[in-house]
């Protein structure tokens, strides 16, 4: 939780039939919400992780995030540039980075990350890290699914995740086939 205040801009992005806000700190990007969710998802984030931040809208300021978004959902682009500036615990911090580690168009299993972090029994920990992921796309949890196959839980709703798992596959080198869509 960050106490001093500040600015943090938000806009709404837009791909598709996708429609996301996203918001960034003066070090980077802090949030990427679920699609179709409201402004309000956003708001309960902010001020949960920087109480004394407040929230203005300047399109212009998240121009360059929504650029890189847009050629990741366009297949164009495999990898981000953008700063970030997530707020969580030295955990979640621990696993979102082991996210990055995730090629692109690969899947890994929530046990995997657990052990690539070296708390190999610390599964559930890691999955609720992972559900706690406030930037959805660009810290990659949707290359995380179930040990039995399946395509597991996503904040951003299993259809984006199909999606976006669809997206790499077919702009990847995956050597794996997606996941089976049973939940």
């Amino acid at each position: 939780m960050r106490t001093t205040g500040s600015l943090i801009y938000w806009s709404i992005f837009e791909h598709g039939q996708w429609q996301l806000h996203i918001a960034k700190t003066e070090n980077g990007l802090c949030y990427i919400g679920s699609p179709g969710d409201s402004f309000s998802e956003l708001s309960v984030y902010i001020h949960k992780h920087f109480p004394a931040a407040s929230l203005e809208q300047n399109d212009s300021l998240l121009s360059d995030s929504k650029q890189e978004l847009t050629a990741y959902l366009d297949g164009s682009q495999q990898e981000f540039s953008l700063s970030a500036d997530a707020a969580g615990t030295t955990f979640q911090q621990q696993v979102w980075e082991a996210l990055h580690k995730i090629p692109y168009g690969q899947t890994v299993t929530y046990s995997e990350i657990a052990e690539q972090i070296g708390k190999p029994s610390a599964v559930r920990a890691v999955a609720s890290a992972i559900g706690a992921n406030p930037l959805l796309i660009t810290v990659p949890c949707h290359r995380v699914i179930s040990k039995n196959g399946t395509i597991g839980g996503y904040r951003g709703g299993l259809d984006f995740k199909r999606f976006l798992l669809e997206l790499e596959t077919n702009n990847g080198n995956k050597k794996k086939h997606l996941p089976n869509s049973n939940d």
